[in-house]
């Protein structure tokens, strides 16, 4: 044979070679064939599919594993393979298919009906996809299956029946879907099941009876859906049970006792129903049991549980329910409690700190808050040693805190506010390495803050308000070099604050109002670059800003009223994100800076009693969030600039004791959300615009100590919300309008000192609401005065 016959041969060779193995035909060439036609619906942008091509042997592909003889596909395993598309209606063809994974992809569409023709499938994991659409009810033909899993698609619609016809599930996951429908009953079929995981769907109706069929059942997780009814007796019968969490439902009845009967449960959470009824004492036989979580229900009555017989007990979560009574005097016995965390918070509990409980040793976690505690803390409670939250918040609890608590050296969370405590902070609080947060406020405590307290390197947040904290702020305070909020609001602190807070350089907030702190703003402040709220209000605080204060450009909010700061505001104005600027009655002197509308989202701009001078700037227009602006009491020039007009979302409007001019500007009237407006001691002229009785949620309106002149407007009626009208001091003429009866709210009316003439409108007589005070004096009325249509005798 000639070189040129040989090279057609082989030529010839190659592409029969090439067409038999994408034909159907062998079963390893047929199923070759499917393989590539349900690649070719599924986007592969990884490149894992690349080697599934007619010139490799199918066996070696990715995520395939064959037969012995490399005939049939017994897997395909490509989970997690970045693959999209959807699952191809092909799959039935490979009948030989013993296992189908793939999830964790971002699969498609809907679940194939032709799967159900995968007859010997054992294993089929789709989930953590995009699948949409309801579970076909061909699934239930698979008599072989074993792993069911689903979870966490798009899929919707019931449940379908057919699934009780699997008979030989052991594992079925929907978890994570929008299912909703009852639990099919046929699910107690399901004999040989051992996990059965239905959380975070819309499931509704009763748990099904039949579930006892469910005899090997380990995992029952029905949380997060909406399920109702009583939790049935049945459940009981499940004695493989490990795990039983139907959380977040709204389930109701009391609790069965047949519960007591799992004695291989570690897990049990009932939390966020609507169970009520006592504890059943039984639950005291689950001497497996790790995590017991009850909160959040209606239970009531004492607590019944012991540690003591629940000696495998980790977690125990009774909060939010209304248990009544004392917490057992014998609930920790010995000190081989396994018990790590204690959840009792708002209940009804009262009585003292029970002892006992110190010998919980184990503890980490103890919360008794919300309850009706009282009485002193024991001095042993360094005995919880590896204790690293305490809450006992918001008690009846009194006396000192105990020096000893120093000793609680793992300790990191401490919460006592809202109870009754006294006496000083024990320095012993400065052993506490580990502790970042410390909530007192809303005690009686007294004397100084201790210089100790510095030494808690790991503290975060300090909130003492509401005491009767003396002296200073400890000099050595720059220390916490973690230190983000510092809240010590409304105490007797004196003395000015120390340069070393400044070196707090992760502080976010600072609170040290309503005290008595003075002296100037320290230079080392400018280092607080994370400050985003100050509040140093109602101290006496003096003195020029710190320029450096400018380079705070997180600053949010600002209260530093009721001071004696003095010299111009621009040290304030570095951020750009302020939302709230109170300095109200400091010594603030000089012109409003522009540069305050750089703040888009300031809402609230209060500056009153100053000594500020100049106009208003006309920039203010660009802040459209305003909703509480307050200019009055200081030196303002000039007339109101219209650009105000733009800021739709004023409710307080104050520009009152300044010198302002010119005339009262009609587009007030388009201030819709207006609830305040006073103008008053000024030297506006002019009439009273009419358009002001668009704002009808105006509650209070002054414009007394003016110039105005002309007639009262007769929409004035419309402002139906009206509480206080102050017209007195001005110009004004003409008749009071008759449509002032419209006004039903208004208890204050002061139109006095004007030149209104006519007579006194009987119509004022339907203001039943003029209870505080009406002052028409110094004006030319005539006629009668009928005051007994006021109430008032003659």
């Amino acid at each position: 044979m000639g070189s040129a016959q040989m090279c057609n041969l082989v030529l010839f060779l190659a592409i029969l070679h090439a067409v038999l193995a994408v034909s159907p035909g062998e079963d390893n060439s047929a199923e070759s064939y499917w393989l590539l036609r349900i690649k070719s619906e599924l986007v592969d942008p990884v490149g894992v599919l690349d080697n599934w091509s007619p010139r490799a042997h199918m066996c070696s592909w990715n995520g395939l594993t064959c037969s012995l003889d490399q005939t049939h596909v017994l897997g395909m395993n490509l989970s997690g393979s970045g693959l999209s598309g959807s699952i191809s209606h092909e799959l039935w063809h490979l009948t030989s298919l013993q296992i189908l994974d793939l999830s964790s992809n971002s699969l498609t569409g809907s679940i194939p009906s032709e799967l159900g023709k995968l007859q010997n499938l054992q294993m089929l994991l789709l989930y953590a996809n995009s699948l949409s659409g309801k579970i076909p009810e061909e699934i239930g033909l698979l008599k072989n299956l074993q792993v069911l899993r689903v979870g966490d698609n798009l899929l919707s619609g019931e449940i379908t029946p057919s699934i009780g016809n699997l008979t030989q599930l052991r594992v079925l996951g929907l978890a994570y879907c929008q299912f909703n429908g009852s639990i099919p009953s046929g699910i107690g079929n399901l004999k040989h099941l051992v996990s059965l995981d239905l959380q975070k769907n819309s499931l509704d109706g009763h748990i099904p009876e039949e579930i006892r069929g469910c005899e090997e059942l380990q995992n029952l997780a029905a949380l997060n859906n909406k399920l109702e009814g009583d939790i049935p007796a049945s459940i009981g019968m499940l004695r493989s049970l490990q795990i039983l969490n139907l959380a977040n439902n709204s389930l109701s009845g009391s609790i069965p006792v047949e519960l007591g009967q799992l004695s291989n449960l570690t897990y049990l959470s009932l939390l966020g129903n609507r169970l009520s009824g006592r504890i059943p004492s039984q639950l005291n036989q689950l001497v497996q049991l790790e995590t017991l979580d009850l909160s959040v229900n209606n239970f009531s009555g004492a607590i019944s549980l012991f540690n003591a017989q629940l000696k495998n007990l980790r977690t125990l979560v009774l909060s939010n329910n209304d248990l009544t009574g004392s917490i057992p005097s014998n609930f920790c016995l010995s000190n081989s409690s396994k018990l790590q965390q204690l959840f009792l918070a708002r209940n009804s509990l009262s009585g003292k700190f029970q002892l006992d409980l110190l010998n919980c040793r184990s503890l980490q976690q103890l919360d008794l808050s919300d309850n009706n505690f009282e009485g002193g803390l024991p001095s042993g409670l360094e005995k919880l040693e590896h204790l690293t939250d305490l809450l006992l918040n918001n008690n009846s609890f009194s006396g000192n805190l105990p020096s000893e608590i120093g000793n609680m050296s793992n300790l990191e969370t401490l919460i006592l506010f809202d109870n009754m405590i006294t006496g000083r902070l024990p320095p012993e609080i400065g052993k506490l390495q580990r502790l970042s947060t410390i909530y007192l406020y809303d005690n009686q405590m007294s004397g100084g803050i201790p210089r100790e307290l510095t030494n808690c390197t790991s503290m975060t947040k300090i909130d003492f308000f509401g005491n009767h904290f003396t002296g200073s702020i400890p000099a050595t305070i720059g220390k916490l070099k973690n230190l983000n909020m510092l809240q010590l609001r409304q105490n007797d602190l004196s003395g000015p604050i120390p340069p070393s807070l400044g070196y707090c350089k992760r502080l976010q907030i600072m609170a040290l109002a309503d005290n008595k702190i003075s002296g100037t703003l320290p230079e080392t402040f400018r280092f607080l670059t994370e400050l985003n709220k100050i509040t140093l209000y109602n101290n006496s605080f003096e003195g020029p800003l710190p320029a450096s204060l400018f380079l705070l450009k997180n600053l949010k909010i600002i209260n530093f009223s009721h001071n004696r700061f003095s010299g111009s505001i621009s040290p304030l104005l570095g951020s750009n994100s302020l939302t709230a600027l109170d300095l109200t009655n400091n010594s603030f002197s000089g012109p409003i800076p522009s540069e305050l509308t750089q703040s888009r989202n300031l809402s609230r701009l209060r500056l009153a009693h100053n000594h500020l001078s100049g106009e208003i700037p006309s920039e203010f227009g660009s802040l459209t969030k305003l909703n509480f602006f307050d200019l009055s009491f200081n030196n303002l020039t000039g007339e109101v600039p219209p650009q105000l007009s733009n800021c739709k979302k004023i409710q307080h409007f104050l520009l009152n004791n300044n010198q302002l001019a010119g005339t009262m500007p009609p587009w007030l009237g388009s201030l819709e959300e207006l609830g305040e407006l006073d103008f008053s001691f000024n030297n506006f002229h002019g009439n009273i615009p009419a358009e002001l009785g668009n704002c009808s949620g105006l509650l209070k309106l002054s414009l007394h100590s003016n110039k105005l002149s002309g007639n009262i407007p007769q929409e004035i009626g419309n402002l139906t919300s009206l509480n206080v009208l102050n017209l007195q001091r001005n110009n004004l003429s003409g008749l009071i309008p008759s449509t002032i009866q419209e006004c039903e709210k208004i208890f204050e009316l002061r139109l006095s000192e004007n030149f209104l003439t006519g007579s006194i409108p009987p119509e004022l007589g339907k203001l039943t609401e003029l209870q505080v005070i009406l002052d028409l004096s110094e004006n030319s009325f005539s006629g009668p005065t009928s005051f007994h249509l006021f109430g008032i005798p003659t």
